[in-house]
C-alpha cells in the first residue's frame, strides 16, 4: 500500500494534462498541468539573433521563467530588478533542453523565445515546464513550415522532464511540493525521446546515496518520461 502524501504509488506519475493554443496571441503556447502544478507556455518568434550568432546562418531558442506572486502558498515579490540566481538556473535549464532538439541551422535570421510562467506551483516546475515548453515551441515551427517561412521542420526528437527522489528509502517518481521538501535525494532529469540525456540534476540532502538508489532513480524518470513523450504526441497530434 501507498504511504505517499496523495496516495499515489511510488512509480505513479500525477495526472498530467496539456492543452494547446490557450494564449491566442503567441505563435505557439501550451498550460501544462501536473498535479497542482500549472504553467502557461508561449512562443515567440522574433526576427534576428544574438550578438554572438550574427552573420552566422543559425537560428536560436531561448526561455525565461516567472512563478507569479501568489503561485505557492506565501506571496512572492516579482524580480523587478531582474532574475534571481534560482530564475536564472531555470531558464537556463529549459533553453538548453529546447535547443538539444532542434537543428538551429534550419530556423534561419530568428529567435524563438518561450516563456514559461507558473501559475500554480506544488513541485516540479522545471521539469513541467520543459515538458510544456516543447509543445509551445513545436506549435511555434509547424506555424513557421505551415507559412513557408522555413523548408522544413527543424525538431529532430521530442524532449521532456520528471523528477524523482528517495523518500523514507524508496524511489519515488515525480515529487510534490512536500515530497521534494524532506526528500532525502531529489533529482531532476532531462530526456529526449530517442532515450537520451539532455541533464542530470541531482543532491543528497541528508546521506549520500549509492549507485543502486541511482539506477532506481534512473528507470523511474525513464519510464515518467516516456509517459510524458507519451501526452506530448497524443496533444501534437490532435
Amino acid at each position: 500500500m501507498s504511504t505517499r502524501l496523495d496516495g499515489r504509488r511510488w512509480d505513479q506519475l500525477r495526472e498530467v494534462t496539456i492543452e494547446r493554443g490557450t494564449a491566442i496571441y503567441a505563435e505557439g503556447s501550451a498550460l501544462i498541468k501536473s498535479g497542482n502544478t500549472q504553467i502557461l507556455c508561449t512562443a515567440t518568434v522574433s526576427k534576428g539573433v544574438p550578438i554572438f550568432l550574427r552573420d552566422s546562418g543559425q537560428g536560436w531558442i531561448t526561455a525565461e521563467y516567472a512563478m507569479l506572486p501568489r503561485a505557492t502558498g506565501m506571496r512572492t515579490k516579482r524580480e523587478r530588478r531582474g532574475a534571481g540566481g534560482r530564475t536564472m538556473e531555470i531558464q537556463r535549464l529549459v533553453g538548453r533542453s529546447l535547443r538539444s532538439v532542434v537543428d538551429l541551422t534550419q530556423l534561419g535570421d530568428r529567435t524563438i523565445t518561450v516563456d514559461c510562467d507558473v501559475l500554480l506551483a506544488d513541485g516540479g516546475t522545471r521539469t513541467a515546464a520543459i515538458t510544456g515548453a516543447f509543445v509551445a515551441l513545436s506549435d511555434s515551427i509547424n506555424n513557421l513550415v505551415a507559412d513557408g517561412q522555413i523548408a522544413r521542420n527543424p525538431i529532430k526528437e521530442h524532449v521532456a522532464a520528471i523528477s524523482v527522489g528517495i523518500l523514507k528509502g524508496k524511489a519515488a517518481l515525480d515529487l510534490c511540493y512536500e515530497e521534494d521538501s524532506s526528500a532525502e535525494v531529489d533529482m531532476n532529469i532531462v530526456m529526449t525521446g530517442s532515450g537520451k540525456f539532455v541533464e542530470i540534476q541531482g543532491t543528497a540532502e541528508r546521506e549520500p546515496f549509492s549507485w543502486e538508489k541511482m539506477n532506481d532513480l534512473m528507470r523511474l524518470a525513464e519510464t515518467g518520461i516516456g509517459k510524458l513523450l507519451e501526452t506530448q504526441r497524443a496533444v501534437l497530434a490532435q
